[in-house]
């Protein structure tokens, strides 16, 4: 059994353009018949009106007031009335007497015969009008007095039109009021089909109830992503943003406001009004990585940009961790390398029978990597950062780059607290530490020299290089995502400053840059503490190990 298909609903558009349909058609009807009532008044009334005045000119005639006084009134009269009613379009003019006897009439027979009709205003010398039904069937008749010079009135006149004739005249008009009535309907209806055609296109067709539903779709879908979502119109102007897009951009209800009145970033406004696409950008807010796409809406003009956000602070967090475990693998595997080498050289030495010079050659070399542990973790007791600093000591000497942790570092541990979460620090040294080393490189004694310390209720992280130094110029640029003086590899280049700010001023800190003395660029970092510190800025006792503080670390076992 087949079960019959329910008809799907009309569209939106089908169902205002049968209202519409209907509207004008009953708009029409109604001024159609508004109009043929008016008119009908109209023409009744100039009956009336017409009928006065020629009653009015026949009775004020001199010739009928002298017929009336012969004997035979209806010889002269009856001519007369015939050239009258020829003359003014009216169906009859009746002169009679004051008795109501009939003098003149389109039909002879009625001659001498009682009129039919009122007189006794006209009796009484007053010109009136009504519809009466005589024997021309009803009327519209005016009656007058006829009066002599005495003012005595010697006689009656009559004249009228019929009213089948004023319907015929109303009907001519009802007509034509037809014909226009018809053609606004038309019309009506041609541009109620163009309007809804042009409604069903951007309707695509659907009825209310789907446009409803799809409108809470978009709404709960819309604000259950998590991703942000922006929606520009052509003058750049916000005309949508979800819960995700507000918090991503930290910014509140900014719908109908300019993309450079939001007060984001340089590099991201600029991206948020490119009239091109973007794919994959990574911008920085002041505490978030965002990766941004843009798209324009297709139709020909510039319609708008849909946005779209993702944030990747976590992830790009992830991957700078990831970066350093990969950079301290490598030092381990060239650490290995040299330990192999080391081991084969106590061998030989062994083999050839200098065990004493083989034994003498293990002690150095243990000395000097238990020399490099502990200077670190003597001027850094902070597991972390201790960590970090043996890493990157392993991985700058692989580079041929010396880093010198300075006699002026001292950092306990304890003393960070957890306002100052450890992969912020990560990110702020490390990053820092890298760019050095970028910059070191290859210069002539390439040096990196790492500080830090607590000083009252800031700790201060200061890290300067031999390299050639930072331009004054770009003193502010070089901490934007993007900008570097170096050609840029395969991952690209000006993250890291650009991180480092950002998660400066996410701990609520602040970062310089400045000439070092040896000439380089000496980046210092600045974050709170929360409270003064116990421990203040001291210069540290004179270490006990042989290894002189200020001195190159140099690689080792680690």
């Amino acid at each position: 059994m087949r079960i019959p298909a329910v008809p799907r609903p009309r569209s939106l558009a089908a169902q205002l353009f049968a209202m519409q349909a209907v509207l004008i058609a009953v708009v029409v009807a109604g001024y159609a018949l508004f109009t043929y009532v008016s008119d009908r008044g109209q023409a009744e009334n100039a009956a009336r009106d017409q009928a006065r005045v020629v009653a009015r000119a026949v009775a004020d005639s001199p010739s009928v007031r002298e017929a009336i006084g012969t004997p035979d009134p209806t010889a002269e009269l009856q001519p007369y009335a015939l050239r009258v009613m020829a003359d003014t379009e009216v169906d009859f003019v009746t002169i009679m007497s004051p008795q109501g006897i009939r003098w003149t009439h389109p039909d002879e027979n009625q001659i001498g015969k009682h009129f039919l009709g009122n007189t006794e205003r006209a009796l009484r010398g007053d010109t009136f009008t009504e519809t009466y039904k005589g024997t021309l069937g009803y009327s519209v008749r005016a009656v007058t007095p006829v009066k002599d010079d005495r003012g005595r009135v010697i006689g009656l006149v009559s004249a009228g039109i019929q009213v089948e004739k004023i319907s015929k005249r109303v009907q001519g008009q009802l007509t034509a009021l037809l014909v226009v009535a018809g053609s606004a309907l038309a019309l009506g209806a041609v541009g109620t089909y163009v309007v809804n055609a042009r409604l069903r296109r951007h309707t695509h067709g659907m009825n209310a109830a789907e446009l409803s539903r799809m409108h809470d779709y978009h709404q709960a879908a819309l604000h259950a992503v998590r991703e942000g979502l922006l929606m520009l119109d052509g003058q750049y102007r916000v005309a949508l943003i979800n819960d995700g897009g507000r918090e991503l951009l930290d910014v509140g209800d900014v719908v109908g406001r300019s993309v450079a009145d939001l007060g984001l970033p340089a590099p991201l406004t600029g991206a948020l009004l490119a009239s091109e696409p973007r794919v994959d950008e990574v911008h920085l807010t002041a505490s978030r990585v965002l990766v941004v796409n843009t798209s324009p809406v297709s139709g020909g003009e510039q319609r708008g940009t849909v946005v779209t956000l993702r944030d990747v602070t976590e992830l790009q967090s992830l991957m700078g961790e990831l970066d350093s475990e990969r950079g301290f693998t490598q030092a381990l595997r060239s650490q290995a390398h040299e330990a192999a080498n080391r081991l084969h050289t106590v061998v030989s030495l062994i083999e050839l029978g200098r065990s004493e010079q083989a034994v003498d050659f293990a002690t150095a070399e243990l000395e000097l990597a238990q020399a490099l542990t502990d200077q670190v973790v003597a001027a850094v007791g902070e597991p972390v950062l201790a960590a970090l600093l043996l890493g990157k000591t392993a991985q700058a000497n692989e580079r041929g780059v010396e880093l010198v942790v300075s006699e002026d570092s001292r950092l306990d541990d304890g003393l960070l607290p957890p306002s100052l979460p450890a992969r912020d620090l990560v990110t702020i040294l490390g990053n820092l530490i890298d760019n050095a080393v970028d910059a070191a490189q290859g210069s002539v004694r390439a040096r990196v020299t790492v500080t830090a310390y607590a000083e009252g209720h800031e700790l201060v992280l200061r890290v300067s290089d031999t390299g050639e130094g930072v331009d004054p110029a770009h003193a502010e640029a070089v901490f934007r995502r993007g900008f570097s003086t170096k050609p840029a590899g395969p991952g690209g280049r000006g993250l890291g400053l650009a991180l480092v700010r950002q998660a400066v001023t996410r701990c609520k800190g602040a970062l310089t840059v400045s000439e070092a003395e040896e000439g380089g660029a000496e980046f210092e970092v600045r974050l709170p503490l929360g409270t003064p510190s116990t421990t203040p800025h001291e210069p540290p006792p004179p270490p006990t190990a042989s290894l002189p503080r200020s001195s190159t670390v140099p690689g080792g076992d680690v």
